[in-house]
């Protein structure tokens, strides 16, 4: 046999061999091949949250503040079941402003910008205050600086006629300074801020058509 056909047959063989280890390659899955698609329906429900929304869970509103399971929340939620518009948070958003209001207006002396908003016994309680500084020569300059912390501490209704009392606890902040018929300051600073903390009692009858809360104690 002559070269020239020798290697004819080497380079056919050498083509065969090249085919089939092609061939092998080609029939696996390796490297960065596309994986095989799935069934998206399966994969989007196997990929949903692992548990059931229970409806009827505990209101925030009310567990946000006191136990759901206490006098406290089991009173809050009468509250809100006969006047559905009235909530816990905005009630102490409420609480909040009227303390300073109710605060400043003692300390200027000003009862009738908050008489609306006290009951008979304490505005009268003010009076006195008020008129006994002013027995005295005295006259009281003060700032409300601000009001750091609102705590509902108790809350009550009476099953019979519907009156609700709320317990919250201030800690509010403020310059106080009393000054004599002179003008000189007798007592306190304007410039040294003074931490106040009261525990006051607001009362109501749910749903009546007066939206007003009174203050009814200052001692809680």
């Amino acid at each position: 046999m002559n070269s020239p056909m020798i290697q004819l047959l080497v380079l056919a063989g050498i083509a065969v061999f090249l085919i089939l280890r092609l061939k092998n390659v080609l029939g696996t899955r390796e490297g960065f091949e596309k994986p095989p698609v799935t069934d998206q329906t399966t994969a989007r429900r196997s990929s949903g949250p692992a548990f059931e929304v229970i409806e009827g869970g505990p209101d925030l509103d009310i567990t946000d503040h006191v136990p759901a399971d206490s006098p406290a929340g089991k009173a809050l939620a009468e509250m809100k079941r006969i006047e559905p518009s009235f909530g816990v948070s905005d009630f102490l958003g409420g609480a909040r402003q009227a303390y300073e209001m109710i605060v400043m207006g003692y300390e200027r002396g000003e009862l009738d910008k908050i008489q609306p908003f006290l009951s008979e016994d304490i505005y009268e309680s003010f009076v006195d205050g008020v008129a006994a500084r002013e027995d005295q020569g005295l006259t009281i300059e003060a700032e409300f600086i601000g009001v750091r912390e609102t705590e509902l501490v108790n809350a009550s209704i009476d099953p019979d006629t519907n009156e609700s009392e709320m317990t919250i606890r201030f800690v509010g902040e403020l310059t106080s300074a009393v000054r004599d018929e002179a003008g000189d300051i007798v007592e306190g600073s304007l410039t040294e801020v003074k931490r106040q903390k009261d525990t006051w009692v607001f009362a109501r009858i749910m749903g009546s058509d007066d939206p007003n809360w009174l203050l009814v104690s200052t001692d809680g």
